[in-house]
């Protein structure tokens, strides 16, 4: 029978290892490295569009020391039926989830541009969800989860955020979905 003798199980053979050595030994290899967001979305089957011009006269982000403001996002490129309209009338809580994943998409564009690479994330901080929502309709969370979902996949911890998700009358374009973030940066 073997006894823990609070270093280690004396017949196991590794009497003396102790919390330290058990955490030495467990710990990943410290010549690992992170896998980067460009990876992570290579790996997702994901490839980022390229940035259009704004469609009025402001900005797609903005940058005040190590914080980036984005502008409110749709989905690149023109919109598909299954990307406009009322959710909860005209499309499905699981259509709009797929246009705030489109809209992630395009937000994270907007970001590499800026910033010249996905790396250089801190952290996504804050988001602004806008669904575009039946009067009905409650459930903008999980809308936003299409949103939010791609950026913990892209980011891991450091896409985890502070979230609003309201319903909105009207978007422009009657886009189902509207998104803005801010972003800490190194």
């Amino acid at each position: 029978m073997s006894e823990f003798h609070g270093f280690g199980w004396i017949r196991s053979g590794w009497v003396g290892l102790g919390l330290v050595g058990l955490l030495i030994s467990t710990a990943p290899d410290a010549g690992a490295q992170e896998q980067t967001p460009e990876a992570r979305l290579a790996a997702l089957g994901i490839t980022l569009p390229v940035v259009d011009k704004p469609i009025a006269n402001y900005v797609k982000a903005v940058r005040t020391g190590n914080l980036v403001y984005t502008s409110g996002h749709g989905p690149c490129g023109q919109l598909q039926p299954d990307q406009k309209g009322k959710v909860g009338a005209d499309l499905s809580i699981e259509q709009g989830a797929a246009a705030a994943r489109a809209t992630g998409i395009c937000l994270l564009a907007t970001l590499k541009a800026e910033l010249g690479s996905l790396s250089r994330v801190k952290r996504i901080v804050k988001v602004l969800g806008m669904v575009n929502a039946s009067p009905a309709f409650a459930e903008q969370p999980k809308v936003m989860n299409g949103f939010s979902d791609l950026m913990v996949a892209v980011f891991g911890d450091r896409g985890r955020h502070a979230r609003s998700a309201v319903g909105m009358a009207s978007l422009p374009g009657d886009m189902a979905v509207e998104i803005e973030m801010v972003v800490e940066v190194e």
